[in-house]
């Protein structure tokens, strides 16, 4: 059974930080391609940030010098580390994992972050 649990998540007011987790089971997530996405109110799903499996990373322009990507692979864990939060970072954020373009993909159920003084 393929899961991607995400974990972390809170209230943090503007200017604060937190780090979020993706834990992996029935993948071994330093193969995959991990990003995350988050889903702010009203809006449709978006792209954070990414990390291969050879650790190469992109980021979205919004968050980018704010937010790192990392994995722990002894953990088969992914990390976001968010800093500087602003309220436009408050969203439902999810886990993807994929091998390749194409090939299946991996959703955890998300972890929400509000930004809110």
């Amino acid at each position: 059974q393929v899961q991607l649990v995400e974990s972390g998540g809170g209230l943090v007011q503007p200017g604060g930080s937190l780090t979020l987790s993706c834990a992996a089971s029935g993948i071994a997530l330093d193969v995959y391609t991990i990003s995350w996405y988050r889903q702010p109110p009203g809006k449709q799903r978006q792209l954070v940030a990414t990390i291969t499996s050879n650790n190469n990373t992109i980021y979205a322009d919004s968050v980018k010098g704010r937010f790192t990507i990392s994995r722990d692979n002894a953990k088969n864990t992914v990390y976001l580390q968010m800093n500087s939060l602003k309220p436009d970072d408050t969203a439902l954020y999810y886990c993807n994992g994929r091998v390749l373009p194409g090939a299946p993909a991996y959703w955890g159920q998300g972890t929400q972050v509000t930004v809110s003084s």
